[in-house]
């Protein structure tokens, strides 16, 4: 069975993808599939010497932000996958980032929920009266709030995908668990 490494740029993306893959019932170790967060997308290169053609010669997948799609680019390409569409690539890219994509695919009432489940929406409040906030949409203070404490994004990535409904995942990430 040939190895499947997934790059992610955090622990947040590799929760998020890990929780997602359990619940429509894969069985990553079993499939041989890894998720690795690169601490960062700059650090592809090293990822791509490490797992790929030139190195362990791994199945390469992987998520990023839209942002950061065309230094993917440029190192798949210089690693010898490529050059290409990331997404046939086996690179998904999300239009700001997984927090964005997970809070337009539940919506902010139920983001809020979540946030409201884990006794923080006073927290989050708070958060919003602050003068650089309160212009803000409740989107983009949601993914600051989900940014702003450490720990926040990994714990919420768990979160936000448990709140997902059946079918309803984000499509660059329900795009990468289907490639698996």
């Amino acid at each position: 069975m040939q190895m499947t490494t997934v790059l992610v740029e955090g622990e947040s993306d590799r929760v998020a993808v890990e929780t997602l893959a359990y619940r429509v019932g894969h069985d990553l170790a079993a499939e041989g599939v890894t998720v690795v967060p690169m601490g960062g997308a700059t650090s592809i290169v090293h990822f791509l010497n490490r797992y790929g053609p030139d190195g362990a010669g791994h199945r390469l997948l992987g998520l990023c932000d839209a942002g950061e799609s065309p230094g993917i680019a440029r190192a798949l390409a210089k690693a010898g996958i490529g050059p290409g569409p990331l997404d046939e690539l086996g690179f998904h890219v999300c239009q700001a980032d997984l927090e964005d994509e997970l809070i337009r695919s539940l919506g902010v009432d139920a983001v809020l929920e979540v946030i409201a489940a884990q006794g923080e929406l006073a927290s989050f409040r708070v958060l919003q009266q602050q003068p650089s906030q309160r212009e803000q949409p409740v989107s983009a203070q949601l993914r600051r709030f989900l940014a702003g404490r450490s720990g926040n994004k990994i714990r919420y990535a768990r979160l936000l995908v448990d709140a997902l409904p059946t079918g309803q995942a984000p499509p660059p990430l329900a795009q990468l668990i289907a490639s698996f």
